[in-house]
Parts: structure tokens; sequence; C-alpha cells
């Protein structure tokens, strides 16, 4: 009698707690729902060991811990920040060649979105010595690869530290904020190339290439930075908008020998031209460098001979519409090299000789490379993930250098990430789906076999059980000719016979995707917390998305915001009638591109769309970078109806429903410009809105308590706008009409 009580006491507890509903806190403040991670993990040379930098709460330090790949047991601690008198702790860590010596960061500040300034020390693993590189903040601190001397930026000029003398070396001397940068990106590059070291080591270690920026004829952007003290402060800095002036590039090579620098010049004549990537082969004398015209749709790979100074042309690459820049080169002991391209319509891997012809194309179909790990010499094999298995999956895959033998390694369907051990025979998975939160695994390279489970997200899993959620369900939708991805969450408690308003969510942006068989992001907690108060989410990627092929991705070139918001607005008519959607009800939000296109979506489907929110929007592409901007529209003098026929700035007249406009007043990325012109449009047109803009706040507009105060003002627009309280209302008012007639 006493066991039945018990029992059926424990499932009613069990009941009650799958019943609780998530909260806006917990989401955003107590970060309950937190996922365990592995931190900065780096595969030892040995190919039996890694590294994670570790952080031990109880005594507020941090640490490097080496691991072995077959027990996952610790070997052994590094070192700690706890040993460390100089260091309370570091935030990053980066080995020598050799593994005798670590950069460990501390004290790092942002610059922008990857750019930070740091104190930066060495520490040497046998002695356990510790040397502080630079009395000054600094950048981008990169060993030689004999690992004797560490090259560095600092006030836009390039140094160098002998680690055994001390001595350091001012390699440039011309660098001049907002004027001449020296080994480090300017703003532009850094956020739409993706780098911030301009300069690289040779294999020999006695040459640095690096790019000069020259931004004197670059327009400046000043923000107002507001702070706590009486007067604000302005944060001035060179940003080219579309059509603007570049920094003028220049790519050179420090001789360490002679001490002298010199020019490097390609035999071709380029006007307005980028230098996306530079990187030195594994011959010490031939460095490889990338050059783009402007419209970013020819690429030109060149081989520098920096005994002979020439240069020669080894794949020049052209599109129709752009070209994405690659990561992925890789050289061979032969210095023939692997490279991705979309050039046959897809992202696939190739591998051509040192000359640049086509051994062959390494991979094949109508799928997409996603990423690429690397290449294992001693048994010829390549190893990649694809979208093989299905455009919104990710799986691990080999193939041998010919092309033959492809094994897919990963079992699960979802998203598949691996990390690989240095002699390519352990790769630990990190995998993840709507339903799965992130767990960590070994593998085999040679199978993918599961060797064991090194870290589980099911504390996490368990405590989602406690609370109300709704499964994400993946479908397609056919929109406009095309079967476009889509998920959506219904309520827990969804009923078929009754109406739900609807809540989509998108970012549309060129290449990008939304819709993916993956863990939970922030946000998706949010859409489980608005499914809580019976919404519908849903989400299509239309065109213009990624991985299902360069014509799909490239359909949007020179008219961006025209066909994206055609099939968001033909998507939400489709949705409007199903017979559990209020047609009525239907809103749209987005962040960034996706605030681009929330507003255009809102005003040109104007009797779709109900309510919209766009967070930090580009309200036209005149006001956004030359990058970015022109490699999709070209230039607004080339192409000015592109520009102006689908930015929503233009469409503010045809506002019909309810709109809130968000931005963060330190936006350095889509500026506030972009949210006070949309205003003064509306303000002009008559038109009423909503809006806040959060202080000093950039582009992810984050900061204690920011987040939190975001989702909720968002949260109440929704339910103020296409809540049921708003239906209620409705039916009321006509039921009133009713009785008086």
């Amino acid at each position: 009698m006493k066991l039945s009580l018990f029992v059926c006491l424990f499932i009613t507890t069990i009941l009650a707690a799958q019943t609780k509903n998530i909260t806006l806190e917990e989401i955003w403040k107590d970060g309950t729902f937190r996922t365990e991670r592995m931190d900065a993990l780096h595969s030892m040379d040995n190919g039996q060991q890694y590294s994670v930098l570790n952080f031990d709460r109880a005594s507020r330090s941090t640490s490097i811990d080496i691991y072995d790949y077959k027990t996952l047991k610790k070997v052994k601690t590094l070192v700690s920040s706890a040993d460390l008198e100089a260091i309370p702790y570091f935030t990053d860590y980066t080995f020598s060649e050799d593994e005798q010596q670590v950069i460990l960061a501390t004290n790092e500040k942002a610059i922008y979105r990857r750019s930070a300034l740091g104190n930066y020390f060495v520490y040497n693993v046998k002695s356990g010595d510790l040397d502080l590189i630079s009395e000054d903040k600094i950048q981008e601190p990169t060993f030689s690869p004999d690992g004797k001397k560490v090259a560095f930026a600092k006030d836009n000029n390039l140094y160098m530290k002998d680690l055994s003398s001390g001595e350091i070396t001012q390699i440039t001397s011309d660098g001049e904020k907002n004027k001449i940068i020296n080994g480090i990106t300017d703003w532009v590059y850094e956020e739409e190339f993706s780098f911030v070291r301009a300069f690289d080591w040779n294999a020999d270690s006695n040459k640095i290439a690096f790019i000069r920026f020259d931004e004197t004829n670059v327009p400046e952007f000043s923000m107002d930075v507001y702070g706590s003290e009486l007067y604000q402060t302005q944060q001035v800095f060179k940003y080219p908008k579309a059509g603007e002036a570049n920094s003028l590039v220049t790519l050179h090579l420090y001789d360490l020998n002679s001490g002298k620098t010199h020019e490097v010049k390609v035999d071709k004549a380029y006007e307005d031209f980028y230098i996306p990537r530079i990187k030195w082969t594994k011959n010490p004398d031939i460095l490889s460098a990338q050059y783009m015209n402007r419209h970013q749709n020819e690429l030109d790979l060149w081989m520098i001979n920096a005994k002979t100074n020439s240069s020669s042309l080894v794949l020049a690459e052209k599109d129709k519409a752009y070209i994405d820049v690659t990561d992925n080169l890789t050289f061979l002991k032969d210095n023939s090299f692997i490279w991705t391209s979309e050039k046959d319509g897809y992202n696939h891997i190739y591998h051509y000789d040192k000359k640049g012809n086509l051994i062959n194309q390494v991979t094949k179909g109508n799928w997409e490379v996603t990423d690429y790990y690397g290449y294992d010499d001693k048994t010829n094999t390549i190893f990649y993930q694809s979208v093989e298995n299905g455009s919104i999956n990710r799986d691990v895959y080999s193939i041998k250098l010919n092309g033959r033998n492809k094994n897919r390694l990963t079992k699960s369907e979802g998203t598949n990430n691996a990390a690989f051990s240095a002699d390519f025979s352990f790769f630990i998975n990190t995998f993840s789906s709507a339903t799965t939160p992130p767990e960590y695994t070994l593998n085999s390279a040679a199978s993918g076999n599961l060797i064991k489970s090194i870290k589980d997200n099911d504390k996490l899993a368990q405590k989602l059980s406690e609370f109300k959620t709704s499964k994400k369900t993946f479908s397609t939708i056919n929109v406009n000719g095309n079967d476009l991805n889509m998920w959506m969450i219904k309520p827990a408690n969804f009923d078929a016979s009754k109406t739900y308003p609807l809540f989509m969510y998108q970012y549309s942006g060129p290449g990008s995707q939304q819709v993916a068989n993956s863990w939970n992001s922030a946000n998706d907690y949010w859409y489980q917390h608005l499914a809580q108060q019976g919404y519908i989410i849903a989400c299509i990627d239309g065109r213009g998305t990624g991985l299902k092929g360069a014509d799909f991705k490239k359909v949007t070139q020179n008219e961006l915001g025209k066909y994206e918001v055609e099939d968001q607005i033909a998507a939400a008519k489709q949705l409007g009638e199903l017979p559990y959607v209020d047609a009525a009800r239907i809103g749209i939000w987005g962040w960034s591109y996706g605030g681009f296109m929330s507003s255009n979506c809102l005003f040109k489907g104007n009797d779709v769309f109900k309510m919209a929110i766009a967070v930090a929007p580009v309200s036209s592409w005149r006001f956004y970078d030359t990058i970015y901007t022109e490699r999709y529209m070209t230039t607004p003098q080339e192409n000015p109806s592109g520009y102006d026929e689908n930015s929503p700035i233009n469409h503010v007249d045809k506002l019909k429903g309810d709109f809130l406009l968000v931005h963060g007043s330190g936006d350095d990325n889509v500026h506030l410009q972009n949210t006070m012109r949309l205003a003064e449009a509306l303000i002009q047109a008559d038109k009423q809105f909503d809006w806040a803009i959060y202080p000093d706040k950039n582009h992810g507009i984050y900061g204690g308590n920011t987040r939190l105060h975001l989702y909720k003002k968002m949260t109440n627009f929704i339910h103020e706008t296409l809540g049921d309280k708003i239906q209620e209302e409705k039916e009321t008012k006509v039921n009133q009409i009713n009785i008086k007639g």
C-alpha cells in the first residue's frame, strides 16, 4: 500500500513537472538552459592527446588540461592560472609548432566582431617561465614556425620579438589610426572577409608577408558613446559604404635576415581590388595570394616567388554573380593544392597541381560541401562535412584524394561536426539535432565507429523534460515553384479545431540557413515560450538562402529583398489558408538582414502581415558596407534601381499594421543611421510605429539586463498585436454590435 502511494505521488510529481512554462528570465538571465561545451579544443601533435581550456569555478582559475584520446582521462594540467602570479586568468591559448611554448591571452577587450586587444604571455612548458610579450596591449601575437620569435601588431604597426634575447624589432613605422594599418585588417575586411591577422610567417621563419591598408580616402563614420560621464564621447572609424572608396591595399614581404621590406607586385594591373587571403606554401620561398576584383566575380590565385620577386597566376575563377572566398586552400608536400569551389553549381573539393592544372574534382553531386577538415597524407584521405544526407542535416565523410572510396563516418541524422586528431586517427564529433542537445563522442577516423562518449547534455535534457515543450517539425512548402525548407512549432496542447496566430521568423540573407536539424539556439526557447502562450511559430528559408546550389542562392543577385520578400509573403498566405491558422493574425520578425526583410514584408505585404519586428535592420543598402553589399548588388552608381526598389525606407507609405523598430546606438556594423532614417521616413509619411534604442549597444544588443529587456519588449508587442486578448476584444465588439442591432 505504501509502495503504491509512493508510485502515485511520483507519477503525479512528474506529470506536474511537465507542465512548467519557460520564462524569459530562465532564458535570458538565469542561464537555465545553458549547454555543456568543450572550449578551445586542440589536438596535440602526437595525435594521441588533446587539450581543452577549463575553468574552475571554486578557485576562479583557468587551466589547459591534456587528455588521452583512447581513455579520455586527464593526463596532466599543462598550466593553470592558479600557479601564475602574473595572470589571474587566461581566456585563450595558442601552441608553438613544437608545443613547447604557449601564448596565453588575458585582459582581452573586443574592438569589433573578431578583433581584440589584450595582454599576452609566452609560457615555457619545460621551464615554467612566463614572458610578457609587450607591456602595451597588442593584437594577434603569432609564433614563428621554429618557435623562436613572435610577430604581433600594435598601434597599426607590425613588430617582432626574439624570445631568447627579448629584443623587439619594429617592422613598420608608418601606422596611424584611421590612415595606415600594417598586418591587421581594416573594419570592412574583418567583418566581411572574416579575418583579422593580415600577416603570415613562411616555413623557414625568415620571412613575414603582410597586407598594408591605406585608409586615408575612406570616409569616416562616427558614433556617440554615451557611457556614464557628463559629456558623451565619439567613436570615429573608417567605414566604406556601398559605392564609396575602399582602403588601398598592397602586399609586402619583410626579410628577417636583411631587415628590409619590399612591396610585392603581381603581373596584372588591378585598378580597384581586394586581397582577401595570403598564405605561404610548403616551399618557404613561395607565397600564395588571392586577388579579387571589386565586383567579386573574379578571383585570382597567385604564386609569388620571394627569391626572384616574380609571380605566376595559377588559378582564375569567374562567375556571373560572385565568388565566395575559400578558407580551404591546403598545400600538399609537392605544393599541389586542395581548393573548394562552386564552379559546377555546388560547392565541391578540387585537387590542382602546383601550376594550377586540374588533377581531379574530388567530390561531385547535387549537394554542398559545408566544411573541409583536412588531408591525411599517409592514407591520401580527405575529411569533410556535407549536406549530402539532406540540406538541413550535416554529416562527416572521408574520401580518397582521387575521389574514390567515399565513406560516411557519422550515422545519426542531425548536425555532425568533427575535430580531428593531428594524425587523423580519431575525431571528436559534436552531434545535435532538433531533439538532442549537443553530445561529444570519440570516433575512429577510419570507420567513424563510436569509441567512447566524452560529454553529453543529459542534465539539460532531463531539466527540459520538466517543461511543457513542443516538437519542432521539419517539412517543405512549395512557394513560387520551389520546395522551401520549413520548420514549425505548435502549442503543446494544439487543437486542430481551433485557430492560432502565426509568428514567422527568418533571416533570408544570401547563403544563410535557419532551417537546420540542430539543437536549440536561445531563440528556440523563446519560441517555445511563445508556443506555450498559444502561438504557432514557423520559419521558411526562401530563395537566396544556402546549401541548395548556386542557382538557388544567387537568384537574388542585383535585387536583394525582391525574391526573398515574395517568398515570405507567399508562404504566409499559404500558411494562412490552413484551417488552424488565423490569417488575420500573422506576424514576422528578424534581426539585421532579417530586420530588413521583416520591414519589407510588413510594408509590401500589408494585406498579409498584421505586425512585424525589425531588430538592427538595414533600411537601405546605400547605408551598408562595400564588400558585402557590392558582392550582391554591384555599386549604387551601377544599380540604383536595385538599391531603391527593394529598400524598406522607400516603402513606408504602405505601412498598415503594427511595427516595432529596435536598434543599438553603438552598432558599428549596421549603423543606427538605418533606423533613424527609416523612423524619419515613417514620421513624414504620418505612420505610427513603436521603437526602442539601446544605448551604446552594438549589433548584438546584449550586456547586463539588455537581452532580457529586449525580449520582454518584443514579447509584449507580440501579445498586444497578435495575442488572444486582441481577438477576444474583437469578438466582444462584434457581439456588442450584434446586441445593439
